[in-house]
């Protein structure tokens, strides 16, 4: 197995890019910040006062959800 080299992120995501990367396409397109207030007022997070592991951010839950939805993807496959 070859070890990964130090630009390879990079390289990843400009072959991403060029192939028409979704996430890229929303961006422009949908401002998914605008759905943060509801989305954080459904969620109703905790204050945290105990500790533990933070949250997942909504807008990028969010994002999967639409994604996963346009291209029918499972839990898994995502």
């Amino acid at each position: 197995m070859k070890q990964a080299g130090f630009f390879d992120v990079e390289e990843r995501l400009a072959r991403l890019s060029g192939l028409g990367d979704q996430l890229e396409a929303f961006s422009r397109t949908v401002d998914f910040e605008a759905f943060r207030p509801d989305l954080e007022k459904a969620l109703a997070y905790s204050d945290r006062i105990k500790g533990g592991r933070p949250p997942f951010d909504p807008e990028l839950m969010f994002k999967i959800l639409v994604i996963q939805t346009l291209n029918n993807l499972s839990d898994e496959r995502t």
